[in-house]
């Protein structure tokens, strides 16, 4: 008679089982540690510092240009900040995961010399958004390049409700449809009844979303998978929003 034989071999430990860690993801706010301390050099932010201006739709409208990143700070304090995946780390056939961190390596005479890259948001999901682009060494100062050139960046999207579907009047979405090239990259953003959401590319969502924009619909041309291409084309039809001019816009003192 066969007896069955277990399965398993004798003497192998047992596989430890390791738990998966969960990375946060969305927006996170911006702490603003530095104010305090701030002394301005331009005449723009000792205005700002002395309470002469005392809002930012002033300094967008006439179109100065900001140099401080403080002047965002003060005049702008619920902001957010969130980092695009613009990197992707390696796994087997390629199937690596995506990450913020985009690296590079410059190949010299002493070596290699890597470099990361980061994409950041800003916005304080009510009107205001900003995109910026940092580079260094290390993944921290990179970080800091990225949200420091955000908030240089800054521009006002003038939302509405341009769909015929929808005539509720709220901004929830945008009044007229714009588009915006970059490289092969061509995105176009619609505006869309209440309650359809953000149809747009991955990249694009969380510019959208700090912008203060719930609703959109939206198509892209070119060769999409290049999403440094995606987020400037996207920026660059926020743009068109923020050139046109309201009555709400403040006009120059």
């Amino acid at each position: 008679m066969a007896v069955s034989k277990k399965s398993g071999s004798r003497g192998r430990k047992p596989r430890r089982r390791f738990k998966k860690r969960q990375v946060e993801s969305g927006p996170k706010p911006l702490s603003n540690e530095n104010l305090e301390s701030w002394k301005p050099k331009t005449s723009l932010g000792k205005k700002v510092k002395s309470g002469e201006i005392d809002n930012i739709d002033t300094i967008l409208s006439q179109g100065l240009k900001i140099i401080e990143p403080e002047i965002v700070d003060k005049l702008v304090p619920n902001l957010k900040v969130d980092f695009l995946l613009i990197g992707q780390s390696k796994g087997k056939f390629g199937g690596g995961r995506r990450k913020i961190f985009r690296q590079v390596q410059k190949k010299t005479s002493e070596g290699n010399k890597p470099s990361f890259a980061v994409y950041a948001v800003i916005g304080n999901e009510d009107g205001y958004v900003g995109v910026g682009y940092g580079k260094s060494r290390e993944t921290v100062p990179a970080r800091e390049k990225a949200i420091r050139n955000a908030k240089l960046n800054l521009i006002k999207v003038n939302r509405g409700c341009g769909s015929w579907e929808c005539s509720c009047g709220t901004e929830h979405s945008i009044p007229f449809k714009v588009s915006g090239k970059e490289g092969s990259v061509e995105i176009t953003l619609m505006p869309a009844p209440k309650g359809a959401g953000l149809k747009a590319h991955s990249a694009a969502i969380p510019i959208l979303k700090l912008a203060g924009i719930k609703d959109v619909w939206s198509f892209t041309r070119g060769h999409a998978k290049t999403t440094i291409n995606v987020v400037k084309a996207t920026f660059k039809a926020l743009k068109k929003l923020s050139s046109v001019k309201q009555s709400g816009v403040l006009n120059e003192q």
